[in-house]
């Protein structure tokens, strides 16, 4: 009884060890497959660097030339009161 127990726990274990690494190969795209997907995420990276850089290029490029204008603005009033 003892020796029909360990068989059968025995290949309960092995059973299950088997269904899981078969479950593994299934969700295991390859390299290949692994390599697409980082460069795909590479290059979503990039754009999304890209647009962020665009737009804190344009806010500053903005604020330099309103703070131009006050500067021009003040210059203007200083040489018109003489």
């Amino acid at each position: 009884m003892k020796h029909m127990m360990a068989w059968l726990l025995g290949g309960m274990l092995a059973a299950g060890s088997m269904g899981s690494a078969l479950a593994q190969e299934n969700k295991d795209k390859g390299a290949k497959e692994d390599v697409k997907e980082a460069g795909k995420a590479t290059g979503q990276a990039a754009k999304k660097t890209g647009s962020a850089i665009k737009k804190g290029t344009k806010k500053v490029v903005h604020a330099g030339a309103k703070k131009t204008r006050q500067g021009a603005g003040a210059v203007e009033q200083k040489t018109d009161k003489k």
